[in-house]
């Protein structure tokens, strides 16, 4: 996909050093965050001492705290994921661009353009999803109620969502191949789930009609997933065809590959061997397991006779508790065997599919129960044994605020009134506030760096190597440009000159560094009348201004007014060479010419201030942009120096 891949190895020492101590910087922020917050919370309690916090009517029923809790870890573990050191470089090109290969053209589209927008920030999104996926995950596990638990519930939907789009590529749904057996339809999609069940109203927990309503879903899903796992000519009966593994043995085979202990490669390769012998009969369970679950799921949901109460029906009970044991068994045997557990090889990004839908089963399960009773503050020993209990409110009563000089929201806005709020608030709250901080110092840093246009010049840094500052008269020179006028350095004094070599007939790195220096004097902008972008041909057989003029016509730099294509006889232009220790050499193909890949910055005053390697890499949207960024960065600094 054009603009997705970097060039880079994903170990890169420069990406995986920026990236680390990105990490670390925001790390240090986000600990001093939860320290200032817990001084004073700590110190508001002590001073102020606020009235203790009412405690809820309702308790948090089993499946909301499942999930809340279950899918806090997972989105934990899947922001550790996404801080392993290939993850700048590596994401787009090896996880998020093999995930859409198969997908049609237009949710490749999205999906580029996603990884394009990731390659050209790569510390700054891959620090984003580290710590977006991490503050959700704090956030449900801290907020077990009330309208920020619903928020988190709401994040974990919002997030899952971009990244079943545009990480996902829509889960694959609109792939051939499509199977449960491998993720199908998304994990983040049952992220996404969990989440909108986590966000309802607390009026939605007092009812087992949630339950069958999450049980019906999954059985539905279920049935669908077996009626795709069954489809003829997809390839999944077939453990070989014509002497090529079907399939699902060429599924398996592939994530044996993949970096990882050897007892799970070796478990896996044996389950694929297995497969490819008796890939009828592996297909054959795959399809009834599914089948058989979806039956079960859907008519516990549906109501078969004794659904109203079918946890008190023995049979019914039964048979959904072993439905749902045989479930979470089937899940993590195929999350071992199949989906290979998924955070092996470096480029990881969770822990896949089975997990999240064990979890969610499980909750369909807990939640055919009745919402707990409300709990009713202990009875004083002086009060008669037979006084009943209150009946409990539907929120509990605030503690009696003092009387507010003005308006209620300007009385909350007082320092005293806050700070007596804030030293009333229970602990979750505050971890909640820091999980929220976590999450924003996360995606900030992003949001800020999308509404930059240009690549972050670490790539061309990544690519080429640092620049290295000099600082000595620039070798003069005096050639004819593309239009047949005499040009010498001195003419061009009191401009910045930004120099290299090109070929005017190559077809690899040379239009692609032209176009570097046409997007520098883009991004210099109103500073670009001050700067003279310069090439000098390096080619001692097709040196003539025709050839200048052809290049430039076809790399569109005939309407660049600061652009200089250089030539001259062949005497002229060896002495330049030697001067600028450029070495030229004729390629075995002939016609095109071998030669440094370099860029000189030349101050105003003539005197040559940085050196930078300009070899272009892969040439994709983002590495041209960051090394027009970093041209544009030493042409900038040498406008500084010479003011």
């Amino acid at each position: 996909m054009p603009g997705m891949n970097s060039g880079l190895n994903i170990d890169n020492s420069t990406l995986v050093t920026a990236f680390r101590t990105a990490l670390l910087h925001q790390g240090i922020l986000i600990l001093a965050i939860f320290a200032v917050l817990a001084v004073a919370w700590v110190s508001a309690r002590e001073w102020l001492r606020p009235p203790p916090a009412a405690r809820p009517a309702v308790p948090e029923p089993a499946w909301r705290e499942l999930l809340r809790i279950g899918f806090g870890v997972l989105w934990i573990i899947d922001g550790l994921l996404q801080g392993q050191p290939g993850m700048p470089a590596g994401l787009p090109s090896q996880v998020i661009e093999p995930t859409a290969s198969s997908s049609p053209g237009w949710v490749q589209h999205i999906v580029n353009w996603a990884g394009t927008t990731w390659s050209y920030h790569p510390i700054q999104a891959g620090a984003a999803a580290v710590w977006i996926q991490i503050g959700i995950g704090v956030w449900l596990i801290a907020a077990p109620r009330g309208l920020w638990s619903r928020l988190g519930g709401l994040a974990s939907v919002a997030w899952g969502l971009v990244v079943w789009v545009f990480g996902e590529a829509f889960g694959g749904i609109f792939a051939p191949g499509l199977t449960w057996l491998f993720g199908a339809p998304g994990a983040v999609l049952f992220y996404c789930a969990a989440g909108a069940l986590i966000a309802l109203p607390e009026r939605s927990w007092r009812s087992p009609r949630l339950g069958r309503a999450i049980l019906t879903t999954g059985g539905v899903f279920f049935l669908g997933m077996a009626v795709l796992q069954a489809w003829p000519g997809r390839g999944f009966w077939q453990g070989t065809a014509h002497g090529r593994p079907g399939t699902l043995t060429g599924m398996i085979s592939d994530m044996s590959g993949t970096p990882q202990p050897a007892w799970l490669a070796g478990w896996v390769r044996g389950f694929a061997s297995f497969t490819a012998a008796h890939g009828f009969a592996v297909n054959l369970v795959a399809v009834i397991a599914l089948a058989a679950a979806g039956a079960v799921l859907l008519g516990a949901g549906l109501g078969w006779p004794g659904a109203g109460r079918v946890l008190t029906a023995p049979r019914a009970r039964l048979l959904l508790l072993g439905t749902v044991g045989f479930v979470i068994a089937f899940c993590l045997a195929d999350w071992v065997l199949i989906e290979d557990i998924g955070i092996f090889g470096g480029l990881g990004t969770d822990v896949n599919s089975m997990i999240p839908l064990v979890l969610l089963v499980l909750a369909g399960y807990l939640a055919l129960t009745a919402a707990p009773a409300p709990v009713v503050e202990a009875v004083s020993a002086t009060q008669p044994a037979a006084q009943p209990a209150p009946e409990p409110a539907a929120e509990p009563a605030p503690e009696p605020a003092p009387a507010p000089s003005g308006p209620g929201w300007r009385s909350r806005l007082r320092p005293q009134q806050m700070a007596r709020d804030f030293g009333s608030a229970s602990t979750w709250v505050v971890l909640t506030t820091w999980a929220v901080a976590i999450t924003v110092i996360g995606a900030a840093p992003m949001a800020v760096a999308q509404t930059n246009p240009n690549a972050d010049p670490i790539i061309a840094e990544a690519i080429a190597g640092n620049s290295a500052p000099l600082n000595f008269p620039a070798p003069a020179f005096q050639l004819t440009d593309q239009n047949g006028k005499q040009v010498s350095l001195a003419s061009l004094r009191g401009k910045v000159v930004l120099l290299t070599f090109l070929d005017p007939v190559c077809t690899s790195d040379c239009p692609e560094i032209a176009q570097e220096f046409r997007g520098a004097s883009q991004v210099l902008g109103a500073s670009a009348s001050r700067v003279e972008l310069v090439a000098i041909v390096t080619n001692p057989l097709y040196r003539s201004v025709a050839y200048t003029r052809a290049f430039d016509r076809q790399e569109r730099l005939t309407d660049l007014p600061n652009w200089l294509f250089l030539t001259g006889s062949l005497a002229q232009l060896r002495e330049t060479w030697k001067r600028y220790a450029i070495e030229a050499q004729i390629l075995p193909a002939g016609g095109m010419i071998g030669h440094n890949d370099v860029a000189y910055v030349i101050d105003a005053s003539g005197r040559t201030r940085t050196e930078l390697n300009f070899d272009p890499g892969p040439g994709t949207a983002s590495t041209k942009s960051s090394f027009a960024v970093e041209l544009t960065n030493a042409a900038r600094q040498a406008l500084k120096s010479s003011s």
